[in-house]
Formats: C-alpha cells, sequence, structure tokens
C-alpha cells in the first residue's frame, strides 16, 4: 500500500447553465447534492475501500439524486419512457462492466459493476440486463420513480422547438453523471451513468456505456465524460486521452486540453473529468457550465459556472 491521499473527482453534466436560470433554493440544492456525492465516495475510500467502491458510491448518490440526468430525474425518450445507461472500469486490470437501455434498475451503475463482477460479458442491454439485475438481487423500480416534473417539461421544450425548428437548449437536451478517483493504494476506476437526452430514439445508446468512449480507466488515467455523446464515440475519446499520455508523452493537463480541441473539432460539446496515476486532476469543459467537484485531503469544492473557482 502507497498510503497516498484518495482523491475523487465527480461531475453531473455540462451545458448552458446559466447564472440566475435555477432559483437560489434550486442550485443551493444542487450544490449540496454534489457535495452528498463527494461526501459518499470519498468516505469509502477514506474507510479503505477501492477506487471502484468510491466511483460506485459516487454515482449512487448522484443517481439517486432528482437534479441529474441518470437514474430519478433521467431525460426522456421521444415516447416518453425512461432508458437508463451506465459503465464502471477498473484501471487496474481494464475489467469493466456496463448497461445499456434499462428502465427497472434503481441504480444503473450498481448493475455495471455486478456484471464486471459477476459475469464473463462487459455490456448487457435492455431486458437481458433487467432479469440480471432480478436474478442478482438487485433493487428494481416502477418506472413512475425516475420521472419528475423538470424532465417532463424539458421534454416538451425539445419538441416545440422541433416544431418551430429552433435549437433547443443543451441544458434540456443533454446530460450525464460520472465519478473518477485514485484510492490509497494508487488503483484508478471511472464510473458513468446516464438517462441519454431529451427527445433520443428510443433504442439510442449513447457514450457513457462504451468503454473508452464516455468512461475508460486504465493504469495511466481514469476518465469520465458528459456532453454530445455522438461526438465522444466518433473520437473514442476516453481512450484518446490515455493514449496522448502514453504515446505522445503529455502529461494530463496537456492531454486533456488536446482531447477538448478535438471534441470541440468535430462540433462536440460537453466536457470531462480525469485523474492520473499521481492524483493529478483536470475537470476542462467548452460548455458555459458543468456540475463538478473534487474531494481531495479533507476538502470538498464543488462548482457549476464556468467562473467558479474550483482549486484541483
Amino acid at each position: 500500500m502507497t498510503g497516498r491521499d484518495p482523491v475523487l473527482l465527480i461531475h453531473g453534466g455540462a451545458g448552458a447553465i446559466a447564472k440566475g436560470e435555477a432559483t437560489p433554493e434550486r442550485e443551493a440544492a444542487i450544490r449540496d447534492a454534489l457535495r452528498d456525492a463527494l461526501r459518499a465516495g470519498h468516505g469509502a475510500l477514506a474507510a479503505g475501500g477501492s477506487a471502484l467502491d468510491g466511483v460506485e458510491a459516487a454515482v449512487r448518490s448522484l443517481e439517486d439524486s432528482p437534479y441529474f440526468n441518470a437514474g430519478r430525474g433521467a431525460a426522456l425518450t421521444s415516447e416518453g419512457t425512461i432508458e437508463h445507461d451506465a459503465c464502471i472500469m477498473d484501471g487496474a486490470s481494464l475489467a469493466a462492466g456496463a448497461v445499456c437501455g434499462v428502465g427497472r434498475i434503481r441504480n444503473p451503475i450498481q448493475a455495471a459493476r455486478a456484471i464486471m463482477e459477476r459475469t464473463p460479458h462487459v455490456l448487457l442491454t435492455g431486458v437481458g440486463a433487467e432479469a440480471f439485475a432480478r436474478q442478482e438481487g438487485l433493487p428494481l423500480a416502477a418506472p413512475w420513480h425516475f420521472f419528475t416534473p423538470e424532465r417532463l417539461e424539458a421534454l416538451e421544450r425539445v419538441k416545440a422547438a422541433k416544431r418551430d425548428q429552433a435549437a433547443a437548449s443543451e441544458r434540456d437536451r443533454h446530460g450525464t453523471v460520472g465519478a473518477v478517483a485514485i484510492d490509497a493504494r494508487g488503483r484508478l476506476a471511472a464510473a458513468t451513468s446516464t438517462g441519454g437526452y431529451s427527445d433520443k430514439m428510443p433504442g439510442r445508446v449513447g457514450d457513457s456505456p462504451i468503454v473508452g468512449a464516455g468512461n475508460y480507466a486504465d493504469s495511466r488515467v481514469a476518465f469520465s465524460g458528459t456532453g454530445h455523446g455522438e461526438s465522444f464515440m466518433k473520437l473514442a475519446l476516453g481512450r484518446r486521452l490515455s493514449c496522448l499520455m502514453e504515446l505522445a508523452g503529455l502529461p494530463l493537463a496537456e492531454a486533456a486540453r488536446r482531447a477538448l480541441d478535438e471534441l470541440g473539432a468535430v462540433g462536440g460539446t460537453g466536457g470531462f473529468i480525469a485523474i492520473d496515476a499521481e492524483g493529478r486532476a483536470v475537470l476542462p469543459f467548452n460548455t458555459p457550465g458543468m456540475y463538478r467537484g473534487i474531494a481531495r485531503g479533507g476538502r470538498i469544492d464543488v462548482a457549476i459556472f464556468g467562473d467558479d473557482p474550483l482549486d484541483a
């Protein structure tokens, strides 16, 4: 054991997050939810848990909150249904598990870890994933558990924008939650969970459950992305970040800048969180804001807007 201080980063989605858009009460509640997730994840790490334990605990907390597009509060498809995607990955072993297109699993990230640890597979979809979760005794929920008035309203706004041939707001369309961590033994892990985006076609799968695209961890870096999933998939952005470090020899900060530039070059919006094997952290984004936070050395900090200070 190295005895290093564990570090945990989280995000709750990136997009057109403008000051004054939410009431002060709602903004305070979102910040509290981010802090709760950091406490849950870092608490697991501080108690001697693995990086996997930390990222799973943090993401489960975010999935349970109605303020983020994952689990409860997930975006709705064009048919008004719920389809969750999630992925978890262990950097030390490259073991990974994922689900996509599930609508009854209370915490999709928990099912993703069970797939990683209890099956020979990486990704299970739809009814097969839900049958596995039921078999393993994982908590299920009725569809109404995941619906919130805010997501129903967002779906109507996106549909109205489409009818009017106008652009829907990034805030209404996108959103994802994620966590990356390094534990006391220097192991890295990443976890990501999402409801996709409002008005997506039923059956659409984005980058979040795809190893190397929206979620990735190896011995060099752990990565979780949020934003326009198709762009992350085109670039395999999580794996791309690791390759920039390994093959181009770039430090994390420079590799992250390069990766974000490449995302923008293909028209992608969003951001990501990443941490390297030395505990160095980055939280870059090319949108006006990103829900984000860090727990390090007994300190917990959260931020929302682009000009919010956050010392990583």
